[in-house]
């Protein structure tokens, strides 16, 4: 069994795999700041011998390396950052600080520290708006905002010092993640949990156009157990894998399954579409496949009942 250090560990990823690395019989040790994670994200966690949680920010000077030193981890899942695409766009520099400059403080604590494996939350949001479809690893990465490239550099940062110092860095682009637990009040928040909560407080949705774009929306279960099997898995690699189903669920599709268990509800309404959605997005799994052994195995219509029957 290994012992892992999970950065941001209270927030949506960061909690489920807390529980998934505890319930595999991995000893947890969990690090938040709380900006946007919270406590009782970690309640099944906190109750286990195996978890120990310690409330620093990753930026803090000596924070890690203080940390560190006591846990002696084998290997770090840095998920902590600045969620939110808007906020990174209206404040760069907190952006630079929260999802760069942490980065490069984890890539030197394993480096000082001798882990052997990090494994890195990383997005498609790399890829920006391309039309080509489904999105592979290869594709070109054109970021659209400062949030995407932060995570495109950090995936550089990172994978350059693994290839320097022998550590193995796996990246997890993820796509469009889902589940409980999600803050439906984030500005990062997926439109599923927005959905939810109108739902839940018997009000009609607003889909912005005709309801016919698409997204490849992945169970933060499926995610949670990629970042498992990524940290633990002997046999390896370095290296960067979406972390999606490889299959496209419109808006429409999500709006059915919520009207059959809100059958009260109104009708959703449409508006025009905003300027700069993208229109469709699917990704290609089979990398993650072939490195990891990984496959989404939760669908979108189970993964939202799921989240409709436990909030």
């Amino acid at each position: 069994m290994a012992h892992l250090l999970v950065t941001g560990a209270a927030g949506f990823i960061g909690s489920h795999t807390c529980d998934q690395l505890l319930a595999a019989g991995h000893t947890v040790t969990g690090l938040d700041n709380f900006r946007s994670g919270r406590h009782e994200n970690l309640a099944a966690a906190g109750r286990s011998p195996c978890f120990t949680l310690h409330e620093v920010d990753v930026t803090a000077t000596g924070a890690l390396d203080r940390v560190i030193s006591a846990a002696r981890p084998d290997a770090i899942i840095h998920l902590a950052a600045l969620v939110s695409v808007q906020e990174s766009m209206t404040d760069p520099a907190l952006n630079f600080a929260l999802n760069v400059q942490a980065t490069h403080l984890v890539a030197e604590a394993a480096r000082s520290h001798g882990i052997r494996r990090v494994v890195f939350a990383s997005s498609a949001a790399i890829y920006g708006d391309t039309t080509d479809l489904p999105i592979r690893e290869a594709t070109d990465k054109k970021p659209i905002s400062p949030y995407g490239a932060a995570k495109l550099a950090s995936e550089a940062l990172l994978l350059g010092h693994g290839a320097a110092f022998g550590c193995t860095v796996r990246c997890q682009r993820y796509f469009n993640v889902f589940g409980p637990r999600q803050d439906p009040a984030s500005p990062y928040s997926g439109v599923i949990s927005i959905f939810d909560r109108r739902y839940r407080a018997g009000k009609a949705v607003t889909i912005y156009g005709d309801g016919s774009q698409t997204r490849d929306f992945i169970s933060v279960h499926d995610v949670a157990r990629a970042n498992l099997i990524a940290a633990t898995r002997p046999d390896v690699r370095s290296g960067a894998a979406n972390i999606c189903t490889g299959r496209a669920t419109s808006l429409l599709e999500v709006v059915a399954v919520f009207r059959q268990q809100y059958p009260e509800v109104a009708a959703p309404t449409h508006a025009a579409p905003r300027t700069g959605d993208i229109i469709h997005s699917r990704g290609a799994p089979d990398d993650a496949a072939a490195a990891l052994g990984f496959r989404a195995a939760v669908s979108a219509e189970d993964g939202l009942r799921e989240l409709i029957r436990t909030g």
